[in-house]
């Protein structure tokens, strides 16, 4: 059975420690390494996941410790939702075929990843404020948004080599 490896941020494997395993098991999944970091929202706690190649973001809200034991069916619900919200239509079947199980590995300091995530947090902060709470803020729709924001896949520069995440998911899913 394929494996979806996420690594967590420093600050995140505090929060998590048994979740967290030594060496990866198994393989690799269709949709590669995932990169996860917390914020907060009303002093709860919410989790940004990444995924390395794609940039494609899905957001958790208020997870508690009695939500670490069933965090992976949360993932892949949270995950769906996500990608029939930004358009991607693929049965829930296929989602969970391309995931696998997944794995909660330490950081693997992935920079590109981790600078596009405080990217990220940072626009998630200025809407924060906008919004009002965690109750007010529609959470599929502010993660539409960072799904959307332009960025350079293969680092060279050029307007031509813009993408956005919802383009580089599909592209993965589809192939």
């Amino acid at each position: 059975m394929p494996t979806t490896s996420i690594h967590l941020t420093k600050k995140l494997e505090k929060l998590v420690k048994k979740l967290i395993s030594k060496e990866p098991e198994g393989s690799d999944a269709l949709l590669g390494n995932w990169n996860a970091t917390v914020f907060y929202v009303d002093r709860k706690k919410c989790w940004l996941i990444t995924n390395a190649d794609t940039k494609y973001n899905v957001v958790l809200t208020d997870i508690k410790a009695s939500d670490l034991k069933r965090i992976e069916h949360l993932f892949k619900n949270a995950f769906y939702g996500q990608l029939v919200y930004d358009g991607i239509i693929i049965d829930f079947e296929t989602i969970n075929a391309a995931i696998g199980s997944l794995q909660f590995l330490p950081t693997n300091n992935d920079r590109s990843t981790l600078g596009f995530q405080n990217h990220s947090l940072e626009a998630l902060d200025w809407w924060k404020y906008q919004y009002g709470g965690l109750e007010g803020m529609a959470i599929k729709e502010l993660t539409h948004r960072l799904n959307t924001s332009p960025f350079h896949k293969d680092g060279r520069s050029g307007m031509n080599n813009y993408t956005h995440a919802i383009k580089e998911m599909k592209v993965l899913l589809l192939r």
